[in-house]
């Protein structure tokens, strides 16, 4: 498969990114973001793109894609609706909308958030925007649309997230999350359980299309390449 990736910098999406290379099926992975990856592998190719929310000169590089992991996120803090909204769901939907004109035949999967409010009516400002945007993709006509929405996540094999109070956050957690894990399976996953479950999904599919922690983490486990 050739895979497109947005986030590929970010704490899930470095993850997601380690697994695709390891996948012996993943022919390509095209990892679009303003900036480049900064990693070099055969089958890595960085797409630099400067505006996020106009997709009209690089479509024609993305009729062969067979699957886009959206890994792009910004923590809510201090954001008022208006900004929260513009780069989680406005942002989001300005990709998906030229995916889908481009390519309809490749599968969409989007991180999503645990607590994610689908009837946009949560007090939660961050709820309901995320929401809002997993509704609006589930009505594209994709291939596939899978929403993950997974809670805690422990990084492995180096990874960092890009923002300092996560970065400080799983620092101080680093010896109890593995304790947490085991003992909470089904609540805290590892970077390479998301990685690997959203290549199951492209594979295989899954039953249900909103998946949270309890329902990623055995697609992670289980997945192999067919």
């Amino acid at each position: 498969m050739r895979v497109l990736l947005f986030g590929a910098t970010g704490m899930v999406g470095q993850g997601v990114l380690r697994e695709c290379l390891q996948a012996a099926d993943v022919e390509q992975v095209v990892a679009i973001g303003r900036t480049p990856t900064g990693q070099s592998h055969p089958r890595l190719r960085d797409l630099v793109h400067a505006d996020l929310f106009n997709y009209a000169s690089v479509c024609a590089q993305l009729d062969e894609i067979d699957a886009c992991f959206f890994c792009v996120g910004v923590t809510s803090s201090r954001m008022n609706e208006a900004g929260y909204t513009r780069v989680t769901h406005d942002l989001t939907l300005a990709a998906a909308n030229a995916l889908v004109a481009a390519n309809p035949r490749m599968v969409f999967v989007y991180v999503s958030g645990a607590g994610a409010d689908s009837s946009e009516t949560s007090a939660t400002m961050w709820e309901r925007v995320r929401g809002k945007t997993e509704n609006a993709l589930l009505a594209l006509p994709f291939r596939g649309v899978y929403i993950f929405r997974p809670g805690m996540i422990q990084p492995l094999d180096g990874i960092k997230s890009r923002t300092p109070a996560y970065r400080i956050f799983y620092a101080l957690m680093k010896p109890v999350l593995p304790l947490l894990r085991a003992a909470m399976p089904k609540h805290v996953l590892t970077t390479r359980q998301v990685g690997q479950a959203m290549l199951a999904v492209v594979r295989s599919g899954a039953r249900k299309r909103v998946l949270d922690s309890a329902d990623i983490g055995p697609l992670g486990r289980n997945a192999t390449p067919p």
